[in-house]
């Protein structure tokens, strides 16, 4: 069965305390060179049948409306996958 990734972060304006957190403590363990990280949010949603049009228009209205808060976070991806030897 086909799968649809959805991927979410933060926008880009907006501080992410979470990935701010992670930087620090990765800096504390010595692990240098990295400036900055951002935390966001992967969502797999497998549907039953082939990924039509019509599942594409659903799947990218329910990323903006549902899985991501428009005010604070973007979507940054929706990827669809399928399983070897099937097309989509």
């Amino acid at each position: 069965m086909p799968t649809i990734v959805v991927e979410v972060m933060p926008k880009a304006e907006l501080l992410d305390p979470q990935g701010k957190a992670v930087a620090g403590a990765l800096a504390r363990i010595g692990k240098d060179g990295i400036s900055s990280v951002r935390i966001g949010k992967r969502f797999e949603i497998t549907v039953d049948g082939p990924i039509t049009d019509a599942v594409r228009a659903e799947v990218e209205q329910i990323a903006a409306e549902i899985l991501s808060n428009s005010v604070i976070e973007d979507v940054v991806g929706i990827h669809y996958e399928t399983p070897a030897g099937e097309t989509h």
